[in-house]
């Protein structure tokens, strides 16, 4: 539990000093707010929450993946990855550690989303904890991805172009038919479609949940299992 404790106090003082990190974060929601203030409310063909779902994706997508690849790439670098390793601190404490303040950064900028989409009550609630396990998915790709690299610089190499293909491919498969039927599976690209039924006007509650979340829950634990493997064999190579 100590281990746990000093590794979050680590990744947060960590991100308030990642300027990039803090900017993504911050400016997601408002490009959201302008373009749905200022485009789409005014528009009556638009949906009003089309930009914010969007973006909502979009920063799910990219930011919790650069987030913890950044992380953990700086400790591959500095070399304590191999000493925390050596120490006996567990994959699933040094991961939960590492993904703290990305689980935490996706809990607040949902809610922002959330609340500028015009949702209230357990739809706030809700929307919050589908985009948070996205965060999740998202963040442990950025996990995988720091683990093996060498350096941060390596990990930014590696975590960008994740980053695009999971912000990019749900856009690309909207419309796009044969791109949709081979990248289902994706984290990402479920989360995009239950994003579209709300956009279409559909409530949570008219919304099938339980495909998307199956999907959503079954990357995240494929993820963990390849970051638990790899955890040792990079980690003690750092």
């Amino acid at each position: 539990m100590r281990s746990i404790k000093a590794l979050i106090t680590k990744q947060f003082k960590d991100v308030f000093k990642n300027y990039a990190i803090l900017l993504q974060i911050v400016l997601f929601p408002i490009i959201a707010y302008v373009m749905t203030v200022f485009v789409a409310v005014p528009n009556e063909y638009i949906p009003d929450n089309m930009f914010v779902n969007m973006f909502a994706a979009m920063y799910i997508g990219m930011t919790p993946l650069i987030m913890a690849s950044s992380a953990i790439a700086e400790d591959r670098e500095r070399k304590s990855l191999r000493f925390l390793v050596m120490a006996g601190v567990k994959p699933s404490q040094y991961l939960f550690g590492v993904l703290s303040f990305a689980m935490f950064a996706a809990i607040i900028v949902s809610v922002v989303f959330a609340l500028i989409a015009g949702f209230r009550g357990v739809d706030v609630l809700i929307y919050t904890g589908l985009l948070t396990l996205g965060g999740v998915a998202s963040a442990m790709v950025g996990a995988i991805a720091g683990i093996f690299s060498k350096n941060q610089q390596a990990a930014t190499a590696l975590a960008t172009p994740l980053a695009m293909v999971f912000a990019i491919t749900p856009m690309l498969a909207t419309f796009n038919e044969s791109v949709s039927r081979f990248t289902w599976f994706l984290f990402s690209i479920q989360l995009d479609n239950v994003m579209q039924e709300v956009t279409l006007g559909q409530g949570f509650y008219d919304v099938d949940l339980s495909r998307p979340l199956i999907i959503i829950g079954a990357n995240i634990v494929v993820f963990v299992v390849l970051f638990a493997v790899a955890y040792i064999k990079k980690g003690l190579r750092g």
